[in-house]
């Protein structure tokens, strides 16, 4: 199953892709899950793909991304594998959705993308164990953890490098069937292909990842993990069309833009 949550007819909701349509959801997807670990209750309402703008499928309180989770990433970044899953935080404010522009603040010299595979929370967890953490995953996503690499340089941390507005694109849906331990990860600038890796070569697993963060920090629904993400990561520029495709899962794709002179 896919969840959309989308914009039509004045309103937002969630819903289900159903080929090129998309079926309205009675309740909140979420709420439900929490409730049932499963999701159903059709409105009879459909909208046509092509009628409705496609949002963020989630509003997450929280994005807590995983830095130097693949071997060659770490790699190409001339740094050590972890001993701990490294994590830090996106403001929720940084969220876009598909189609929506990553805009390159002013005076940045290199913004980078990152593809990665995004789980999606489905309800609260705290605390919660390795071999239980899929009871608490509604599903997984697509998502770029965009960075400013010459802030990420100058601070030495990296809250202001990967938390501009529009740098955590997320999408098209939560696929809620697929299987996250082998999906081909793929990003794309302009059609040419920049990273290619499995998730299998996570450094960390994504039972580990939840049990992990859900010991440091409790986790909410729609809140999301950002995996990872793999060798070849590189700059983008004002004009430039990323996609981030994960077998399985979907397409993300972004267009990138200057931001507006200043008034």
């Amino acid at each position: 199953m896919r969840i959309v949550r989308f914009y039509a007819a004045g309103k937002i909701g969630y819903g289900v892709l159903l080929g090129d349509e998309v079926r309205r959801l009675r309740r909140n997807p979420f709420l439900q899950f929490a409730r049932s670990h499963g999701i159903s209750y059709f409105d009879s309402v459909c909208y046509r793909l092509s009628d409705v703008k496609l949002l963020p499928p989630c509003v997450p309180s929280k994005i807590v991304c995983l830095g130097l989770n693949y071997r060659g990433h770490i790699e190409e970044m001339g740094l050590t594998v972890p001993s701990v899953p490294l994590i830090f935080l996106k403001p929720a404010s940084a969220v876009i959705g598909p189609c929506d522009s990553i805009v390159l603040p002013r005076g940045c010299r290199r913004v980078d993308y990152e593809g990665e595979l995004a789980v999606v929370i489905g309800k609260k967890a705290k605390n919660v164990s390795a071999e239980k953490a899929a009871e608490y995953i509604i599903g997984y996503t697509c998502f770029n953890d965009v960075s400013d690499r010459e802030a990420q340089a100058v601070d030495g941390q990296w809250t202001r490098a990967k938390g501009y507005d529009t740098f955590a694109p997320l999408g098209p849906w939560i696929d809620t069937d697929v299987s996250p331990d082998d999906l081909r990860l793929e990003t794309y600038v302009n059609g040419e292909l920049k990273q290619s890796a499995s998730t299998k070569e996570l450094v960390f697993s994504i039972p580990e990842l939840v049990s992990f963060i859900s010991h440091v920090m409790t986790l909410l629904p729609g809140d999301v993990i950002a995996t990872g993400t793999p060798a070849g990561v590189g700059p983008l520029k004002s004009g430039d069309v990323v996609q981030v495709k994960i077998e399985g899962v979907g397409v993300l794709t972004n267009s990138v833009v200057d931001a507006p002179a200043s008034c």
